[in-house]
């Protein structure tokens, strides 16, 4: 059984254009391994303007784990875990060893020939539902949200993301909530029946999220996301006891332990945790089991990569308390459409896994060589990264 020999860690993607749904995501950190027996294994880190950092931690990463059998996942995140003083709260750190912790599934299931998904306990879950987000560009007007709403519908999605909120940050005034309400009951009547998922990018104090809550709870969204900043849990406190929408949250906590006071103080009902920066596959199965204990549902954040999907897709199809999957697919740019050969199929807003060795994927490694990339994602000093482009203006 061969050890951890040769490392690559590739920064990939378009610095010069950028994505256009979604600026943070137009570069994601992979990471390939090849064990002493020729074995090779992809993990994917996300980057989120923090790409140089995850980068020369994932270098850090290597210094540990080179060497190593990447069967022993526990025993390499434990040895991790020790040499990383700041790994319980530090996303570099945490998205580096994610990669290495991916790849490192992908090569057990190609040794012992068997998918993932079979070592996590096997099939329970054959389709898994997507929910459309990245979809609403340069959407401003609710005219203009919902007419992108009608083509998402159209392409087979009954569930869809979005953030109405336009340039609002931390206090919220009542036009602005107006027309939250207008994009919002536009789509509602456009899409009848569609799940309607509204995004507040945790940008909120608790009084803003509480108005925001008491203006859209009539129009019945399937959850909120994010309504108030990740660090203000006092104020998400307050916005629990005044409102009836379920809250989702997770893609900045970074560890189970880190999620189980939102649990015991019944403070979410939807986990959103990350993969690629929530130390893999494992932490991912685990916060699953731990969520279920509590009633409450798993819908991975996915925002990156196809390598991401490959193995979130590969927990999700295991886990009895999953939501829905999170999928920019459709609107990527078509570098990245075309890292991922094989290994999955999103058809009429549902993922299917072909059940390969692995992750089941099959990786184009001139695409990974075409588009190496050497930098930091774009940077627009007028509008934040984590929005989806074209939506950060005053509302009309």
């Amino acid at each position: 059984m061969g050890n951890i020999k040769d490392i690559d860690i590739m920064e990939v993607g378009d610095i010069s254009n950028g994505e256009k749904s979604s600026p943070w995501s137009s570069t994601i950190i992979v990471l390939r391994l090849t064990t002493s027996d020729g074995i090779v294994g992809y993990g994917e880190a996300p980057t989120t303007l923090m790409t140089k950092p995850v980068m020369e931690e994932a270098k850090e990463i290597a210094r540990i784990l080179k060497g190593k059998d990447p069967t022993d996942i526990e025993k390499n995140a434990l040895e991790v875990y020790k040499h990383s003083f700041y790994m319980p709260e530090s996303m570099e750190t945490t998205s580096a060893f994610s990669a290495f912790e991916m790849a490192s599934w992908d090569i057990m299931g190609k040794m012992y020939n068997m998918p993932v998904y079979k070592m996590l306990g096997g099939m329970l879950n054959e389709n898994i539902k997507a929910y459309a987000n990245g979809w609403y560009s340069d959407c401003v007007s609710a005219d203009s949200f919902t007419k992108k709403a009608k083509e998402v519908h159209r392409a087979g999605f009954t569930a869809m993301k979005f953030d109405p909120f336009g340039d609002a940050f931390d206090t919220i005034d009542k036009t602005h909530i107006e027309h939250a309400v207008d994009v919002v009951s536009s789509i509602k009547d456009a899409v009848k029946g569609d799940d309607l998922l509204i995004e507040c990018h945790g940008r909120f104090n608790a009084n803003a999220a509480i108005s925001i809550a008491r203006a859209l709870e009539g129009l019945k969204p399937a959850f909120i996301e994010e309504p108030v900043h990740s660090d203000s849990l006092v104020g998400l406190k307050r916005l629990r006891s005044t409102t009836d929408i379920p809250i989702a949250l997770g893609e900045r906590v970074m560890n189970r332990n880190l999620f189980l006071p939102y649990l015991v103080d019944d403070l979410v009902d939807i986990l959103q945790p990350d993969i690629t920066n929530f130390r893999g596959v494992m932490e991912g199965k685990k916060v699953a089991a731990m969520a279920e204990s509590f009633g409450a549902e798993i819908a991975f954040h996915n925002a990156f990569g196809p390598i991401q999907t490959a193995a979130t897709l590969n927990i999700d199809v295991t886990i009895p308390n999953f939501y829905m999957q999170e999928s920019f697919e459709s609107f990527w740019p078509d570098w990245k459409k075309k890292v991922v050969k094989s290994g999955y199929k999103l058809e009429d807003g549902v993922y299917r896994i072909n059940g390969k060795p692995g992750f089941g994927m099959e990786i184009d490694e001139r695409v990974l060589e075409e588009y190496k990339v050497d930098g930091m994602e774009p940077f627009n000093p007028d509008a934040p990264a984590w929005v989806v482009k074209g939506t950060w203006k005053p509302s009309k």
